[in-house]
Formats: C-alpha cells, structure tokens, sequence
C-alpha cells in the first residue's frame, strides 16, 4: 500500500544517509523503523487494560483466606535440618 506521510526536512535527510549506508530503499527503511516501532509498543495495551479490570473490582487481590489454609494443608512437611 501506498501512502504519504510529512516529515521535517532534516529527519528525511537522515533516513536517506542511512538507507543508503545500510543498502536499502527508503521504502525498506521506513517499512523496517516501523516494525521496530510497533513492535517496541505492543504490550502497551496489555498493561492498561489490566490496570482499567482490577481498578473496577470491588474484590480483594489477596488469596481467600479458606484456600490459602487449604494448600498450606496439602504441602508435605519438610524437615528443614
């Protein structure tokens, strides 16, 4: 797909030193920054959708007292010498 986009004067300048220092097309370059980009930023989301579930919840993040006592039961004893 095509598209265009405006960037300063000096950042295009840039991109076409280093597309040409590292052999590419201004289009790979572009393509490659990028995929770097959104790849840098892809678990933003993840974050502040969690953050926005448990900010709703009424409920205690702590484990229920009863099901706390019952794995602490289920653990074999240890002989810590």
């Amino acid at each position: 797909m095509k598209t265009a986009i405006s960037i300063p004067d000096n950042l295009f300048l840039a991109a076409e030193k280093l597309a040409d220092r590292l052999g590419l097309s201004r289009s790979a370059l572009f393509q490659n920054a990028l995929r770097s980009f959104l790849q840098e930023h892809r678990d933003e989301g993840v974050t502040e959708g969690l953050n926005a579930v448990y900010k709703k919840s009424d409920r205690s993040s702590r484990l229920d007292p009863l099901l706390e006592q019952l794995q602490g039961a289920s653990l074999a004893a240890e002989d810590w010498e």
